[in-house]
Protein backbone atom coordinates (compact mmCIF):
# COMPACT_ATOMS: atom_id res chain seq x y z
CA UNK A 1 0.00 0.00 0.00
CA UNK A 2 1.30 3.43 -0.92
CA UNK A 3 1.18 6.34 1.50
CA UNK A 4 1.38 10.07 1.02
CA UNK A 5 2.66 12.47 3.66
CA UNK A 6 0.53 15.59 4.07
CA UNK A 7 1.11 17.95 6.99
CA UNK A 8 3.34 15.34 8.68
CA UNK A 9 0.62 12.65 8.58
CA UNK A 10 0.52 9.51 6.46
CA UNK A 11 -2.54 8.89 4.30
CA UNK A 12 -3.27 5.91 2.08
CA UNK A 13 -3.11 7.02 -1.54
CA UNK A 14 -5.82 4.46 -2.38
CA UNK A 15 -8.16 5.95 0.21
CA UNK A 16 -7.49 9.49 -1.00
CA UNK A 17 -8.18 8.43 -4.59
CA UNK A 18 -11.45 6.84 -3.49
CA UNK A 19 -12.51 9.88 -1.49
CA UNK A 20 -11.63 12.35 -4.23
CA UNK A 21 -13.15 10.15 -6.91
CA UNK A 22 -10.04 10.56 -9.08
CA UNK A 23 -7.49 7.96 -10.10
CA UNK A 24 -4.76 10.64 -10.13
CA UNK A 25 -4.20 12.72 -7.01
CA UNK A 26 -3.45 16.42 -6.87
CA UNK A 27 -2.25 16.68 -3.29
CA UNK A 28 -2.53 20.48 -3.28
CA UNK A 29 -6.27 20.27 -4.02
CA UNK A 30 -7.23 17.85 -1.23
CA UNK A 31 -9.33 19.80 1.30
CA UNK A 32 -8.71 19.46 5.03
CA UNK A 33 -12.17 18.02 5.70
CA UNK A 34 -11.43 15.18 3.27
CA UNK A 35 -8.20 14.40 5.14
CA UNK A 36 -10.17 14.04 8.37
CA UNK A 37 -12.51 11.56 6.67
CA UNK A 38 -9.50 9.69 5.24
CA UNK A 39 -7.98 9.42 8.70
CA UNK A 40 -11.23 8.03 10.11
CA UNK A 41 -11.73 5.57 7.23
CA UNK A 42 -8.17 4.26 7.46
CA UNK A 43 -8.20 4.20 11.27
CA UNK A 44 -11.77 3.25 12.19
CA UNK A 45 -10.92 2.82 15.86
CA UNK A 46 -10.14 6.56 15.99
CA UNK A 47 -13.70 7.51 14.98
CA UNK A 48 -14.92 8.24 18.54
CA UNK A 49 -12.16 10.85 18.84
CA UNK A 50 -13.16 12.57 15.59
CA UNK A 51 -16.87 13.05 16.30
CA UNK A 52 -16.64 16.69 17.40
CA UNK A 53 -14.28 17.50 14.55
CA UNK A 54 -16.57 15.83 12.02
CA UNK A 55 -19.65 17.59 13.39
CA UNK A 56 -17.91 20.94 13.01
CA UNK A 57 -16.69 20.42 9.43
CA UNK A 58 -17.29 23.29 7.04
CA UNK A 59 -18.81 21.64 3.98
CA UNK A 60 -19.19 23.86 0.93
CA UNK A 61 -21.20 21.41 -1.20
CA UNK A 62 -23.17 18.96 1.03
CA UNK A 63 -24.36 16.76 -1.85
CA UNK A 64 -20.88 16.42 -3.31
CA UNK A 65 -19.51 15.64 0.15
CA UNK A 66 -22.14 12.95 0.59
CA UNK A 67 -20.84 11.28 -2.57
CA UNK A 68 -17.49 10.89 -0.81
CA UNK A 69 -19.19 8.83 1.89
CA UNK A 70 -21.20 6.86 -0.66
CA UNK A 71 -18.01 5.93 -2.53
CA UNK A 72 -16.58 4.47 0.69
CA UNK A 73 -19.78 2.49 1.28
CA UNK A 74 -19.85 1.13 -2.27
CA UNK A 75 -16.15 0.27 -2.21
CA UNK A 76 -16.55 -1.45 1.15
CA UNK A 77 -19.43 -3.58 -0.10
CA UNK A 78 -17.50 -4.52 -3.25
CA UNK A 79 -14.40 -5.61 -1.31
CA UNK A 80 -16.08 -7.13 1.75
CA UNK A 81 -15.07 -10.69 0.77
CA UNK A 82 -11.38 -9.71 0.65
CA UNK A 83 -11.07 -8.61 4.30
CA UNK A 84 -14.36 -8.78 6.14
CA UNK A 85 -13.32 -6.95 9.31
CA UNK A 86 -11.48 -4.12 7.52
CA UNK A 87 -14.30 -3.36 5.10
CA UNK A 88 -17.06 -3.73 7.70
CA UNK A 89 -15.27 -1.11 9.79
CA UNK A 90 -14.85 1.22 6.81
CA UNK A 91 -18.53 0.81 5.97
CA UNK A 92 -19.51 1.51 9.58
CA UNK A 93 -17.33 4.64 9.73
CA UNK A 94 -18.78 6.08 6.54
CA UNK A 95 -22.33 5.34 7.68
CA UNK A 96 -21.81 6.92 11.10
CA UNK A 97 -20.32 10.03 9.51
CA UNK A 98 -23.21 10.22 7.06
CA UNK A 99 -25.75 9.94 9.89
CA UNK A 100 -23.91 12.60 11.90
CA UNK A 101 -23.87 15.04 9.00
CA UNK A 102 -27.12 14.22 7.19
CA UNK A 103 -29.34 12.57 9.78
CA UNK A 104 -29.98 9.51 7.64
CA UNK A 105 -28.30 7.11 5.24
CA UNK A 106 -28.82 7.77 1.55
CA UNK A 107 -29.17 4.08 0.69
CA UNK A 108 -31.58 3.42 3.57
CA UNK A 109 -33.78 6.35 2.55
CA UNK A 110 -34.17 4.81 -0.91
CA UNK A 111 -34.98 1.42 0.62
CA UNK A 112 -37.67 2.88 2.88
CA UNK A 113 -39.36 4.54 -0.11
CA UNK A 114 -39.35 1.22 -1.99
CA UNK A 115 -40.78 -0.61 1.04
CA UNK A 116 -43.55 2.00 1.36
CA UNK A 117 -44.56 1.44 -2.27
CA UNK A 118 -45.10 -2.30 -1.74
Amino acid sequence: MNYININNKKYSSDTLKLLTGHMELDIDKIPENLLIIAEAVDGPDKLPYFIETIMSLKIEDPEKFRLILLRVQIDSELHMSEDLQKYQKRLYVSQVIEKLLYGELFFEAGKEEEDDEE
